[in-house]
């Protein structure tokens, strides 16, 4: 399952980003969202579980709180179109 992470601190890496949600079982992939012409955060990212109970239970539980200074929104991502 691919997961939104919105309002990310600034300064969170990709690597904390990872670790954070390792916590509710494997990670395949987490990225910051760089801006392309800054190279400064974009305060949004994604993470890819492959156990989609496991990304379920990351978003339930991460929805709503504090990471790295700030409260994070944390919700399935949609499919790009």
């Amino acid at each position: 399952m691919n997961i939104f992470v919105a309002k990310l601190n600034f300064r969170t890496t990709s690597e904390e980003l990872q670790k954070h949600f390792e916590a509710f079982g494997e990670v395949s992939s987490a990225k910051v969202i760089m801006d392309r012409d800054t190279q400064r955060s974009k305060g949004f990212g994604f993470v890819e579980m492959p156990d989609d109970a496991a990304a379920e239970e990351a978003i339930q539980a991460l929805n709503e709180t504090e990471f790295d200074e700030r409260t994070i929104v944390v919700k399935k991502a949609n499919p790009r179109t």
